[in-house]
């Protein structure tokens, strides 16, 4: 094959070309700090930082909803430590009015406060994120979930607890109904409740009630009546009392004797569960315990208010409100413990959703460290590389020059 000049001039100029890509990538390769931009430069490499860079998205939107989380849980704790505080208000007002010596005018000042408290928890459970939306709402957060209603307040939310994923198989709720919140309070002492009968003209007053044998408690309702006897010949007066269940039939197994004498004062118990009363109650008189229901907290409030204002006077409607108040005061301390509980769960959430972000900005170092290895780029070398190829190409350059000017005619 004849060689021209042509031809070499060809086979320069794609040598040339050549060249200059090389030093064209490796400037790219020192502008953007990587060894390769494109699959194409290192298929096997590229392939496994793709893989790293997925993971990387996902862990870094798992942190998006794990942040988004933690400001949801902070509102909600920060509602809940507003409703202790205001929950522990009205409990001070309850024991000062169950205190002697208060004039109507105190239990109508006290009433009027008890009902400013009750805005007040209202308004915290109206409580609202930064989004606009009801955090005790359930599922339902853009309707206000309550509203004051003359028995306490209405729910119009869900019991509905929204999930956020924070990890691969871990998800965390962001917040808690307003149902399970405020509504579903066991109330009495968590397992029954006691209340003396709206009838009663005596001044027995109830005192703590308690489970004293939880193997014996059957949880089924009962009634504790009076019996007040005067001797005619001695003019001694006797009070007795009898365990009645459901049906009025007096219960013996596990309870008092029939016909028990009372002392003010004294614990009664019954099949497991155990009444302590004071004062005198009259004939007939009946104390009614029954297993504990859920109770609105709204409605606690709303029931003191309504004992505070019908009052006391006599011996007996003295001994009514202070039967009302103790009620409440079992009722909100029920309230208090519920919220108290859900605050636990809520900080446990948080504590939980700490620590995967901290597992998760371990595991993306470790991720961008996997891919810096593969496609970080070796600067030093880079730079050794591109100044060689630098002078290469400025060498091929004279050389070119050279070559053109070479002629047999320059010799004849």
């Amino acid at each position: 094959m004849r060689v021209t000049q042509t031809l070499n001039q060809l086979q320069f100029i794609a040598s040339l070309n050549t060249v200059e890509s090389n030093l064209a990538q490796t400037q790219n390769q020192i502008s953007s700090n990587l060894a390769f931009t494109t699959p194409s430069q290192n298929p096997v490499a590229a392939g496994a930082v793709d893989g790293y860079n997925q993971a990387l998205s996902q862990a870094t939107q798992y942190d998006t909803n794990a942040n988004s989380a933690q400001s949801a849980l902070g509102t909600e704790d920060n509602a809940l430590s507003q409703v202790q505080t205001a929950l522990q208000s009205l409990r001070d007002l309850a024991l000062q009015a169950n205190s002697g010596g208060l004039t109507p005018s105190d239990r109508t000042s006290i009433a009027t406060q008890a009902t400013q408290i009750q805005a007040t928890l209202v308004s915290l459970a109206n409580t609202q994120n930064g989004n606009g939306e009801y955090i005790f709402g359930g599922y339902t957060t853009q309707t206000q979930p309550f509203a004051l209603s003359a028995t306490g307040a209405t729910y119009a939310g869900d019991g509905g607890q929204r999930q956020v994923p924070i990890a691969a198989g871990q998800s965390v709720a962001i917040g808690d109904s307003g149902d399970a919140v405020f509504n579903q309070i066991p109330n009495g002492n968590g397992t029954f409740t006691a209340a003396a009968a709206s009838g009663n003209t005596g001044t027995g007053v109830l005192g703590a009630t308690t489970v004293s044998n939880t193997a014996a408690y059957d949880g089924k309702p009962y009634s504790i009546k009076f019996a007040v006897t005067t001797n005619p010949a001695s003019g001694v007066v006797t009070t007795t009392y009898n365990i009645l269940d459901s049906t009025g039939v007096v219960v013996t197994p596990g309870a008092p004797v029939p016909g028990a004498a009372y002392t003010s004062g004294q614990a009664i118990s019954y099949d497991g569960g155990q009444v302590t009363l004071s004062g005198q109650p009259a004939n007939g008189d009946t104390f009614n315990v029954a297993p504990s229901t859920n109770q609105s907290v709204f409605t606690t409030v709303q029931n003191l208010v309504t004992a505070l204002q019908a009052g006391g006077g006599s011996s007996a409607s003295n001994a009514q409100l202070n039967n009302s108040i103790a009620g409440s005061l079992n009722n909100i301390d029920q309230a208090l413990n519920q919220v108290s509980n859900v605050r636990s769960s809520v900080g446990g959430r948080l504590n939980s959703i700490t620590t995967q972000l901290s597992v998760s900005s371990s595991q993306q170092i470790q991720l961008k460290a996997s891919i810096a290895s593969l496609q970080g780029l070796d600067y030093a070398s880079a730079i050794t590389k591109l100044n060689l190829q630098q002078t290469t190409l400025q060498a091929s350059m004279q050389a070119y020059a050279l070559t053109q000017g070479l002629s047999l005619f320059k010799y004849l």
